[in-house]
């Protein structure tokens, strides 16, 4: 991977997405599921949660970068907490 200059923290990241889009296939497989409406008035599946809460994340990360700076480990828990309520509310 020296091609592309990955670092390990880069090839992580992509790793867990892989990971997340491989499971969340399989609970799809395993476990149909129907659409539900949540606070945002649309239809959403697990599937559209997880896009919600990446992009969410994005710019969370974003902000705290341009906000509080390098300290992005507490980011992280930022983003768990969007997660969770992303998952239980939309």
């Amino acid at each position: 991977m020296d091609w592309m200059a990955w670092t390990w923290p880069t090839a992580i990241f992509f790793a867990v997405i892989a990971s997340l889009l491989i499971t969340f296939t399989v609970l799809a497989i395993k476990f149909p599921e129907t659409p539900r409406t949540g606070i945002l008035r649309i239809e959403t599946t697990r599937g559209d949660r997880l896009f919600i809460t990446l992009l969410g994340s994005a710019f969370i990360n974003l902000a705290w970068l341009g906000i509080v700076g390098a300290q992005q480990p507490y980011a992280l828990i930022v983003c768990l907490i969007y997660a969770a309520a992303v998952f239980r509310w939309v």
